[in-house]
Parts: C-alpha cells; structure tokens; sequence
C-alpha cells in the first residue's frame, strides 16, 4: 500500500470543525517551494480526499499551509489588523513511503498546535 497525507482543523475555541479553511500543500526541496495542492475543509474540518493521495505520494519534506486568517475573519474571531493569526504553516518530513500521515491543526483566534496524527 502506497502512503498519503491527510489533514483536518478544529476550532478550539469554539468547539467546531473548523469548515471552509483553505489549505495550501507545497513540496519542499532545498530552498524551494512548489505548489501540488489546494483544498477547503469540509463541515468535519476534513478535506473531501486526502491532500496527497497515494497515487502521487512520495516521501520528502513539505509544507501545509492555512490560511487561518480568512477562516477567523470569516467565522467573526478576530477584530484587530494586522491578524495575530494569518497563514499558518507546518514544515515536515515524511519517511516512510507505506505510511498514512495525518497532519491536524487545532486552532483559535491566539495559538494553535499540530502534531502527527493517526
């Protein structure tokens, strides 16, 4: 079995999914980013498919991006500018090319923490 990635957001301060925060994916090789996927979170704070399926999964270093910002404004949780939270973004490695990653965020308008998921 091929590995993928998959990812999901919940909003910990008010106690949701976190529906309708886009998610960037980008492989990263030395210094440079490219783009291979963009989705929005669906009412579970999933995506609809694994972000990297496994027919173009391999193992490397990567970055997910979440455009936290747009989905606090959005959901009424922030009121000043500049954001304290706008983009966030996760940099990691994936080694094994059978594994499952999963990549969550949990989020509020002031912190959030990640970890690898089952």
């Amino acid at each position: 079995m091929a590995g993928y990635l998959t990812t999901h957001v919940l909003d910990t301060a008010r106690g949701y999914p976190a529906e309708g925060l886009r998610i960037a994916l980008f492989e990263i090789t030395g210094e440079t980013r490219r783009k291979l996927a963009e989705s929005e979170t669906n009412s579970d704070g999933r995506t609809d498919s694994p972000i990297l399926p496994q027919e173009v999964f391999k193992t490397g270093s990567y970055e997910l991006v979440f455009f936290a910002g747009d989905y606090l404004s959005a959901t009424g949780q922030t009121a000043e500018e500049p954001l304290f939270l706008d983009q966030v973004p996760i940099r990691f490695g994936m080694s094994d090319a059978d594994a499952h990653y999963h990549v969550p965020l949990l989020l509020s308008p002031y912190g959030y923490s990640t970890y690898r998921g089952s």
